[in-house]
C-alpha cells in the first residue's frame, strides 16, 4: 500500500515533467495487477528498458495497453529513471443469470453472448453488454414482440468480479389488425388482399402465424402487388408510400399501402432486334406477347427466357435477351422490342467432376448429354445434371459453366456432387398392419463399389411370407444404356394371413430382364423367367379352389358310418361315441356299421380350379413394359407425371397359360405455393387362354388398404370365396382303448353321406379386373421445417375388383360396374424417418358394398439398423 501511495504521488508530481522532458528508461515497474500476468503487459507494451521515453512514446504505450481490453484505467508516471505503469483491471464475469425468456431459449441466448465476448470467466465490457442488449431487443422485434424489453444489472463481487443479471420481459406478440390498400379501383380489396402473405388475424393464425408483421414478408407482398398490376397492363402502376404503425400498447399493427394504378396499355407491336443467329421465324414462334393483347410483364420476361434458352441450345451460352417496352401515352399502347445479344458461340473444352469420392468418373460421364468438344448447349448441360440427380447416388448435384482463361469461345463445365449412402447392409425389423412382424437380413447396394451396378441379397420373413432372393442389374450392359438384370428367388406364402382365401404356395424361380431407353423420359423393359409353384390347401379350402363336399382323406374309400339319427343323439347328449371322453350321462354307443364309400354315395358338386388344373406347375413367363416418368423425385414426388403399361404372358408349353395387363399412372399439379393436386389410377385385366380353364386364382387382383383404397381392410374388396361344405364326421374309439382311431361318417336319410357348410368368414378371393383411382391434395404439415421426408394429403380413394366369370354361389362378385366402386375419404401421412418409413391414414368409407370390410385407422412401420 505504501508503494502504491508513492506511485500516486509520483503520478501527481512528475507527469508534467515527464511530458516536458524525455528520459532514458532504466527499469519498468507495474502496479495494480491482479489476474493479468506481467508477461501479458510487457508483451503489449511498445517500450523496452534502455529506450528513451517522451510524450509520444507515452501516448503510444497507453493506447497499446488499452487495446488489450484488460484494463479499465491506465496511468503512466516516472520515478527517477524508472517507468511506473499503474493499471486498474476490468472485472471478470463470475456468473450470468437470465430470467423471463421463453420465446428464445436460454441456450441460444448464452451462445449469442459467448459469440460476442460475454461469458463466464471473460473480461466484462460495459459497451459489449449494452450492444448485446440492443441486439436482443431487435430479435424480439423481429418476432413481432414490439413491447419486449431487456434490462441488465451488474452486481459487484469480491476479488474484482461481477455477476450479470439479465431480465427479459418478452411482452406479447403484436398481430396485424388491418391491411389497407388505398387508391385501387380496378381490383377489389379482397382480391388484392389475397396476394399478401401477411394477413389480418384469423381463426388459423395461431397455427400459421400469418398475422405477425415481418418487413421481409411485406417487401415480398409489395412485389407481388406490383407484379399483379404489371401483368395486367398497368405499366405506370406505382406504390406511392407504405406506412406501418403500432397501437399505443404495441400489440396491434396497421399497414397502409398507397398506390396509383394508372391506365391499361395494349401491345401495338412486337419486334425482334439484335443479331439473329437463329432464323427469325423460329424465334418469333417463342413470342408469348401478340399485337392487340393486353401487356403482361410476366409474358415479356418469360419470352426473354425462352429466347435465351433457345440461343443457349445453339451454343450461345452467354447470350443476353432483353424485352424493352416503349410506351405511347397518347393511345395507351406499348411497343415491345426483344433485343438479342448472342455473343460468341461457346464450345465445351472439358467436363470435370468434383466430390465423387466413391463413384467412378465413368459412371458420371456416361450420363452426360453434353459432350466435350461440342458446342455448349444449355439444354444438354441441364439434362445431364438431371440424369445425375436421378441416379440416387448423390444428395445434391450442382453445375457451373466457367469461361476458359485467355479464350472467348470456350467453357469448362464442372459438376459438383455430394455423395450419399446408396445401399444398406444389415438387419431389418418392421411391423405392417395385415402382415404383422417383419424380420429380415439384407445386403442391397445400388452403387456396387462405385460402378453404378445394383447387387442385392435378401432374407426376410413375416406371418405372410418368407423370401430368399438374389438380384443383379447392370444399367449400362451396353454403352448406349441397355440394362440387363438377373433375379433368383425362393418364396413361401400363406395367403390366409393377409385376408385372402385359405391356401399356401411354395415357389422358386429365376428371371432375366433387359431395359432399353427410347427417350430421356421413356424406357422399354422386357424379360423372361421360369417359376415352379406348388399349392397346398387344407380340408376346408373354398369351393372355387377344390370341389365340395369331399372326404377328409380321399384315399380312404372304406370306413365306418352311423345314421343321421345316431348323430343327432350325439349332438343331444344321448350317446357318446368316444369312450375315452368319459360320460356324465347313461348312454350307450350308437351302432357302427361298415360300408364301402363308393362314387355313387358321393354327392355331385362342381369341380374347383385345382381339380381341373392340378396343384404343381412349371411356368415360363414373358414380360414387357413401357414406362414414362417426368417426376422430380423417385420417392415422395411433388411435380411431374409418370405412367407405365406392363404385360405378362405365361408361354405355351408350360403347365399354365394366362396373361395379365396392368396400367398405372399418377399426375401432380401445383395448385398454390403450398398445395399440390395428385391424381392416381391403377387398372388391371387378366385371363387364361389355351388349355388352362380360367385365370389361376393365385394370380387374381385384390384391392383395399395402403396403395389401394384406404379405409378398407387390406385385400378385402371384390369377390368373396364360397365356403366349403365337407362330409360330416365324428371321432370314434373303435377298439375301446381310450384313443380315437377312426372317423365315423354320417349317412343321411337319403342314403347319401351327410355334409355341412364350413364357415370361413367369407374370405376375399379376388378377380380378374381391377379398377382403382384417387385424388389427393398434398399439403405441408404445420410446425415441420423440413418437408422433404414427409408427405401428408387429404384423399378420396375409389376402387374395386370385378370378375367376368363369377360363380353361382359367389358373393360380392360382379362384372364391371362403376356403381359398385367402393369410396373412402381421409387423411394420410408418409414419413421417411431414421427408423424407416412410417405410413398411416385415417379414413371414412363414403360408399361401401354389402360385404365390404372397413377399417378407420391403418398404419405400417419399418426400421433398418
Amino acid at each position: 500500500m505504501k508503494r502504491f501511495s508513492l506511485l500516486l504521488i509520483s503520478l501527481i508530481v512528475f507527469p508534467l515533467a515527464v511530458n516536458a522532458q524525455s528520459f532514458r528508461v532504466n527499469d519498468i515497474r507495474l502496479e495494480g495487477l491482479q489476474r493479468v500476468s506481467a508477461g501479458t503487459v510487457f508483451a503489449a507494451l511498445p517500450v523496452q528498458i534502455g529506450e528513451t521515453m517522451d510524450s509520444v512514446a507515452i501516448r503510444n504505450a497507453t493506447r497499446s495497453l488499452f487495446r488489450t481490453g484488460y484494463f479499465e484505467d491506465i496511468q503512466i508516471g516516472r520515478d527517477g529513471n524508472v517507468l511506473v505503469i499503474g493499471v486498474k483491471e476490468r472485472p471478470a464475469i463470475s456468473e450470468i443469470e437470465i430470467e423471463g425468456n421463453k420465446a428464445i431459449k436460454t441456450e441460444d441466448l448464452m451462445k449469442g453472448m459467448t459469440d460476442n465476448g460475454l461469458s463466464e470467466g471473460q473480461i466484462f465490457k460495459q459497451a459489449t453488454l449494452e450492444g448485446l442488449t440492443q441486439e436482443l431487443e431487435r430479435q424480439y422485434v423481429a418476432q413481432g414482440r414490439y413491447s419486449a424489453s431487456v434490462k441488465t444489472e451488474v452486481i459487484d463481487l469480491p476479488r474484482n468480479q461481477v455477476k450479470l443479471k439479465i431480465s427479459v420481459d418478452e411482452g406479447s406478440v403484436a398481430s396485424i389488425k388491418h391491411i389497407n390498400v388505398v387508391g385501387n379501383k380496378a381490383f377489389s380489396d379482397e382480391e388484392l388482399g389475397d396476394l399478401f402473405e401477411l394477413k389480418t388475424t384469423g381463426w388459423l393464425s395461431w397455427l400459421n402465424s400469418n398475422d405477425r408483421y415481418s418487413k421481409e414478408k411485406l417487401t415480398g407482398d409489395l412485389e407481388r402487388l406490383e407484379s399483379h398490376y404489371l401483368d395486367r397492363g398497368y405499366l405506370k402502376f406505382n406504390i406511392d408510400s407504405t406506412q406501418v404503425s403500432l397501437s399505443p400498447d404495441k400489440e396491434a399493427v396497421y399497414i397502409t399501402v398507397n398506390i396509383t394504378e394508372g391506365d391499361v396499355y395494349t401491345v401495338s407491336d412486337v419486334e425482334l432486334a439484335g443479331d439473329p443467329v437463329v432464323p427469325e421465324e423460329q424465334i418469333k414462334r417463342l413470342f408469348l406477347l401478340r399485337e392487340g393483347q393486353t401487356f403482361s410483364q410476366v409474358l415479356m420476361t418469360t419470352t426473354s427466357d425462352y429466347i435465351t434458352r433457345r440461343l443457349g441450345n445453339e451454343g450461345y451460352t452467354f447470350a443476353e435477351v432483353r424485352g424493352i417496352p416503349e410506351l405511347n401515352d397518347d393511345d395507351n399502347t406499348v411497343k415491345v422490342t426483344f433485343f438479342m445479344d448472342p455473343g460468341k458461340r461457346a464450345y465445351v473444352r472439358r467436363i470435370n467432376f468434383r466430390g465423387n469420392t466413391k463413384t467412378s468418373d465413368e459412371v458420371l460421364r456416361r450420363e452426360m448429354r453434353q459432350m466435350e468438344g461440342g458446342s455448349a448447349s444449355t439444354a444438354r448441360i441441364e439434362s445431364s445434371k438431371v440424369r445425375l440427380e436421378r441416379l440416387g447416388f448423390f444428395k445434391e448435384v450442382t453445375v457451373d459453366t466457367k469461361e476458359v482463361p485467355g479464350t472467348s469461345d470456350q467453357v469448362d463445365v464442372e459438376y459438383t456432387v455430394e455423395e450419399q449412402p446408396s445401399g444398406s447392409i444389415g438387419a431389418s425389423l418392421g411391423f405392417a398392419q395385415g402382415s404383422g412382424l417383419v424380420l429380415g437380413a439384407n445386403i442391397q447396394q445400388n452403387n456396387w463399389f462405385g460402378t453404378g451396378k445394383q447387387v442385392g441379397f435378401n432374407v426376410s420373413t413375416s406371418t405372410y411370407q418368407t423370401v430368399y432372393s438374389f438380384n443383379y442389374t447392370d444399367p449400362y450392359f451396353t454403352p448406349d444404356g441397355v440394362s440387363r438384370g438377373f433375379n433368383v428367388f425362393f418364396r413361401e406364402r400363406d395367403f390366409e394371413e393377409v385376408n385372402v382365401s385359405s391356401y399356401t404356395t411354395d415357389s422358386f424361380g429365376a428371371s432375366m430382364n433387359f431395359g432399353y431407353p427410347i427417350s430421356e423420359t421413356e424406357r422399354l423393359n422386357f424379360g423372361f423367367g421360369y417359376t415352379n409353384i406348388s399349392i397346398e390347401t387344407g380340408a376346408f379350402a373354398v369351393k372355387e379352389i377344390i370341389g365340395s363336399p369331399r372326404l377328409f382323406d380321399e384315399s380312404v374309400y372304406k370306413d365306418e358310418y352311423i345314421t343321421v339319427d345316431d348323430y343327432e343323439d350325439i349332438l343331444n347328449g344321448l350317446a357318446n361315441p368316444c369312450s375315452s371322453c368319459g360320460s356324465d350321462y347313461d348312454a350307450t354307443l350308437p351302432s357302427v356299421s361298415t360300408m364301402d364309400i363308393t362314387d355313387d354315395l358321393l354327392r355331385e358338386s362342381p369341380e374347383g380350379w385345382i381339380d381341373e388344373n392340378g396343384d404343381s406347375f412349371d411356368i415360363f413367363n414373358l414380360n414387357a413394359s413401357w414406362r414414362q416418368s417426368t417426376l422430380n423425385r423417385g420417392r415422395l414426388a411433388t411435380r411431374g407425371a409418370s405412367q407405365s403399361l406392363s404385360f405378362e404372358l405365361s408361354l405355351p408349353g408350360g403347365d399354365l397359360e394366362y396373361y395379365k395387363l396392368i396400367y398405372t399412372a399418377q399426375y401432380f399439379q401445383p395448385l398454390t405455393r403450398s398445395l399440390t393436386l395428385r391424381l392416381r389410377t391403377k387398372l388391371g385385366y387378366a385371363d387364361a387362354y389355351g388349355d388352362t380353364t380360367e385365370l389361376p386364382f393365385f394370380e387374381n387382383f385384390y384391392s383395399g388398404g395402403f396403395g389401394s383404397v384406404r379405409g378398407f381392410k387390406r385385400n378385402t374388396l371384390g369377390p368373396l370365396a364360397t365356403p366349403a361344405d365337407v362330409y360330416t364326421t365324428v371321432a370314434y374309439d373303435s377298439d375301446g382303448n381310450g384313443t380315437n382311431d377312426s372317423l365315423v361318417y354320417v349317412l343321411g336319410d337319403d342314403g347319401q353321406l351327410a355334409s355341412r357348410v364350413i364357415d370361413n368368414d367369407d374370405d376375399p378371393f379376388g378377380g380378374n379386373i381391377l379398377i382403382e383411382g384417387s385424388a389427393e391434395i398434398l399439403f405441408p404439415m404445420p410446425f415441420i421445417k423440413d418437408q422433404r421426408s414427409l408427405q401428408s394429403a387429404f384423399f378420396i380413394d375409389a376402387g374395386n375388383v370385378f370378375d367376368t366369370d363369377c360363380g353361382e354361389e359367389q358373393l360380392n362378385c360382379y362384372d364391371v360396374d362403376l356403381n359398385k366402386l367402393s369410396v373412402s375419404a381421409g387423411i394420410g401421412v408418409t414419413w421417411i424417418t431414421g427408423f424407416g418409413p412410417l405410413t398411416f391414414s385415417v379414413a371414412k368409407a363414403l360408399k361401401e358394398n354389402e360385404y365390404d370390410d372397413t377399417e378407420f385407422f391403418q398404419f405400417s412401420l419399418g426400421t433398418a439398423f
